[in-house]
């Protein structure tokens, strides 16, 4: 294994990091995740949730709001009445059937069970570890920074034929702990990156010798069903609030919208007391301003679950729209209609801005890596589904969803160079 070092930042998977024990694990055993109707009158129904206590899944609440709620409360949320649909009726039980592997993994690379179950952190490395070996001459692992509980950011740099230095496309992984459907998904691509190097496909070549990949498919390895990371809240506030939002905490916009993210530590979207005050985020940002000032960042993905869209800059501010939204919007619309015409699920995925199509989000990767990385193009893909399963996708739908990713990665790959709206292509 080969070991990359950009500066001081990227630190080898061989070095080995104090881990301490988990304290704070929750079994959701009784607990229900409910989707409510609001009738296109979401605060009305968030009025009457103020009596109990709950946790918000979704974000565009519009026409329904999917919440947790543990044993205690659900008696009181019953006695509401509202109209509601079970999503899940008891959450441990279907995190329990997620985790049962379905299948055995050989630990060889064209082993295409792994993406038949979710998988472990730590089997997440061996993983990757396999992929490098089995691409041992365009490939390195790295890794961009560490977690609050000491755990890498790891990943791995792949380059084609000239060797490394080309300009950049950089996917992130599972920035929010819950969302696990990201990780096989963006390890899918690489697979297909590498094998189909390997075995001579002309496109998948053609790509390796023009850009430079950095797959980070972990971005916040501390959680299962968390959304934050672990890191202890500030000194005077309630101790049991833990966590600051990822993907409010990044320096660009941080502080420019207050519905853009919560000074709050006990909300999910916390987004820290200052800017990049999450070591993940200081990581990440550090790879990020590396790269625009070497090779450049022509694409950067940040992927999560759940709801289906494919999201550009700005977050920050509804009304405020990039120079570059015209080309961002027609790639994201091949991309959409690429994942829907590749299989017979028709999954379909909404875009535009992200701050105007779903809500607004201050101190947001894309657009820092935008702003201040100058990435030419910046995304958040929200993958499936729309919600009769959330956060917890179950096993069977992880190489659906993975297939189809890669369908629109190799569209949207394509397009990177293209001359946008000149009467020629598909752009």
């Amino acid at each position: 294994m080969r070991v990359f070092s950009l500066g001081p930042l990227l630190v080898s998977l061989a070095v080995g990091a104090t881990i301490p024990p988990r304290t704070d694990v929750v079994s959701y055993d009784g607990f229900k995740v409910f989707r409510i109707n609001t009738y296109g009158h979401p605060s009305a129904i968030k009025e009457k949730l103020s009596s109990i206590s709950f946790e918000q899944w979704n974000g565009d609440i519009y026409h329904h709001l999917d919440i947790l709620v543990s044993p205690s409360q659900i008696g009181p949320f019953e006695e509401l009445g509202l109209d509601y649909q079970v999503m899940h009726e008891n959450l441990r039980d279907s995190i329990v059937a997620e985790s049962e592997p379905r299948s055995v993994w050989k630990r060889q690379t064209d082993d295409l069970s792994w993406y038949d179950s979710y998988h472990n952190y730590e089997d997440h490395i061996k993983y990757f570890d396999g992929l490098q070996e089995s691409f041992p001459n365009n490939s390195e692992t790295i890794s961009s920074g560490t977690s609050y509980q000491g755990r890498s950011l790891y990943g791995l740099h792949l380059w084609g034929a000239s060797g490394p230095g080309k300009p950049a496309v950089l996917y992130h992984g599972n920035v929010h702990a819950r969302e696990w459907i990201t990780s096989p998904v963006v390890e899918y691509i690489t697979l297909q990156l590498i094998t189909g190097y390997t075995n001579g496909d002309s496109n998948v070549r053609s790509l390796l010798d023009q850009y430079d990949f950095y797959v980070i498919p972990i971005v916040n390895p501390d959680g299962k069903l968390w959304r934050k990371n672990r890191q202890p809240p500030p000194t005077g506030a309630n101790q049991s609030q833990i966590g600051r939002d990822i993907n409010r905490n990044w320096e660009f916009g941080w502080d420019a919208n207050p519905q853009g993210a919560s000074t709050n530590p006990g909300s999910q979207t916390y987004k820290g007391e200052a800017p990049s005050d999450a070591p993940e985020t200081q990581g990440l940002d550090k790879l990020v301003r590396q790269l625009r000032d070497g090779p450049g960042i022509k694409l950067f993905i940040d992927w999560h679950s759940y709801g289906q869209y494919i999201l550009s800059p700005f977050g920050y501010k509804e009304t405020l729209y990039a120079p570059e939204l015209g080309k961002w919007t027609k790639a994201a619309s091949i991309v959409s209609e690429t994942i829907r015409d590749s299989s017979d699920a028709r999954t379909t995925f909404t875009f535009g801005p992200s701050g105007a199509v779903l809500y607004p989000t201050t101190g947001a990767a894309p657009d820092h890596v935008y702003s201040i990385g100058r990435a030419e193009f910046s995304y958040t893909i929200e993958l499936r589904d729309t919600g009769n399963f959330g956060f917890v996708l179950p096993p069977e739908y992880i190489r659906p969803t993975a297939e189809e990713q890669w369908e629109g990665q190799k569209a949207l790959l394509t397009l990177l160079d293209e001359e946008f709206f000149d009467g020629q292509g598909p752009a």
